[in-house]
């Protein structure tokens, strides 16, 4: 089967067994980037509670977070753990959305209108924006055609042997998206889907190969530690 071929397949069965993911669960495209940054090495429950602290706190806007004092945004966000970095980088994030959207365009169009080379620049050339950070807001927040990858994604193709050991993000991200069709949506819920499926069955330890969705499509994997 072509590889093209084969990661809609893969896509396919993991939508029927999962249904549409619906990600990311936001108000705004402002909210999708603050949230991008929150959910570094934390849970999504995490996430929500640090969200809802900055909303009711009337924070949740670039001008809100450039102007409150860091010790009040570290304290709302301390359920995602991580509350002075992130605070630094929350912070970074609403000074570039100041520079370029102007006060308060929590649509970011501004930011929208840049060429994608641009925007992926600007984001990861901020401290604390890693590539997978940077691809979550380009994908959910920006609707650019970027695949996100993350260690679900990898556990995933890696266990399958579908990936080279070792290979490079720039590289696993080119391997989705020069086989898949560039459709925002689709890497959308593709990215929702494999997290889906790493977080029920292709767990890090003890990975529930048998029952998985996707058993039946790609057979036993490897043995679980050989790559992770």
């Amino acid at each position: 089967m072509a590889a093209e071929n084969l990661l809609l397949r893969i896509y396919d069965v993991l939508r029927s067994a999962f249904g549409h993911r619906g990600w990311w669960p936001a108000d705004t495209p402002f909210e999708v980037m603050m949230g991008a940054v929150l959910t570094q090495n934390t849970n999504w429950a995490n996430v929500e509670k640090a969200v809802g602290n900055l909303t009711q706190a009337g924070l949740l806007s670039a001008t809100g977070l450039s102007e409150a004092g860091e010790d009040e945004i570290q304290r709302l966000i301390r359920p995602a753990g991580y509350y002075r970095q992130k605070t630094a980088r929350l912070r970074r994030l609403a000074g570039l959305v100041l520079e370029v959207c102007g006060p308060d365009d929590a649509s970011l169009e501004g930011l929208r209108a840049l060429p994608l080379e641009d925007l992926h620049e600007k984001l990861t050339s901020l401290k604390g924006i890693g590539h997978e950070t940077a691809a979550s807001i380009l994908l959910y927040a920006l609707a650019k055609p970027v695949f996100v990858v993350d260690a679900y994604t990898v556990r995933v193709m890696a266990r399958h042997q579908l990936i080279e050991p070792g290979i490079s993000y720039a590289d696993l991200q080119a391997y989705f998206e020069d086989r898949l069709p560039t459709d925002v949506e689709l890497f959308k819920d593709f990215h929702a889907q494999l997290v889906e499926v790493g977080k029920r069955y292709c767990k890090s330890r003890r990975p529930l190969c048998s029952s998985c969705p996707l058993h039946p499509l790609l057979g036993d994997p490897i043995e679980p530690d050989e790559y992770l």
